[in-house]
């Protein structure tokens, strides 16, 4: 399940700019996660967070209710998106992946930058985000696993339609999971059409001292708290990227079952 989260954050929010993250922590002895800013309102003081619910610390995030606390928030943090200011950029978004699209696209909205945006789902009651980035957009293209809305097929579907017509693209922006970020990457580099990519792998204190978000990029290390979490996709380390991701898995099933073991008491 997917829940979107409205957060009083009045510094964050002043500071925020799109593709920077926070990371939050919801106890005492909890892990710290790492949530990229999905939205944020400097007047209102709040930050928008889209929490999809895997793990442990996902799922009692979840379970919050309006007007309940989160114990430590710290934010933003990483680097700002360097956006272009002119031409024709294409914001691609899978699944939860939409939402930090959207003030991407937003600021190059404002720009004058023209934009398409491409977002996808599996059906199309999973859609999210839509009327939000059709607002801010030249054109939203729509694709659903099943066919329910808009192209039957995935995101990468509806790029390589754009990239095969000959349409003129300056950039392209993706953010989902891995694999698709990966899928998108291939896709536009026989075209040498830049594309970035927002990375979220594991991250423990999202300040770079711990250096659990390692990466490879164009075959140097990189830390994805401090030195993203925007990357250039034709030169990440997706293998290595994805088996990083997936190191913990035991512990976090662990985790879970412990949690909910103690739930049953």
């Amino acid at each position: 399940m997917t829940k979107l989260f409205l957060v009083s954050a009045p510094v964050v929010a002043e500071k925020a700019e799109p593709g920077q993250f926070v990371m939050l922590r919801l106890r005492a002895q909890g892990e710290r996660i790492p949530l990229t800013i999905a939205d944020f309102d400097r007047e209102a003081g709040t930050v928008t967070i889209l929490v999809q619910e895997i793990g442990l610390t996902s799922r009692l995030l979840g379970a919050l209710e309006e007007g309940d606390e989160i114990l430590d928030l710290v934010g933003p943090l990483g680097l700002p998106a360097e956006l272009p200011t002119a031409g024709h950029v294409v914001c691609v978004g899978g699944g939860f992946g939409v939402a930090p699209i959207l003030p991407k696209a937003k600021l190059l909205h404002r720009r004058g930058v023209a934009v398409t945006s491409i977002i996808g789902a599996r059906t199309a009651d999973l859609v999210i985000f839509d009327r939000e980035l059709e607002a801010v957009s030249n054109r939203l293209l729509v694709a659903t696993n099943d066919g329910s809305r808009g192209r039957r097929g995935i995101v990468t579907d509806c790029l390589r339609d754009l990239l095969e017509a000959g349409e003129q693209i300056d950039e392209v922006v993706a953010i989902g999971p891995m694999v698709m970020m990966r899928a998108v990457a291939e896709a536009t580099r026989p075209y040498g059409i830049k594309t970035l990519v927002s990375m979220n792998p594991i991250m423990v204190d999202g300040t770079g001292m711990c250096g659990a978000c390692r990466m490879t990029v164009g075959g140097e290390v990189k830390f994805a708290c401090v030195d993203g979490p925007i990357f250039d996709g034709h030169q990440v380390d997706f293998e290595e990227a994805i088996r990083r991701s997936q190191a913990y898995r035991a512990e976090e099933e662990l985790a879970t079952k412990h949690e909910e073991a103690k739930q049953c008491r």
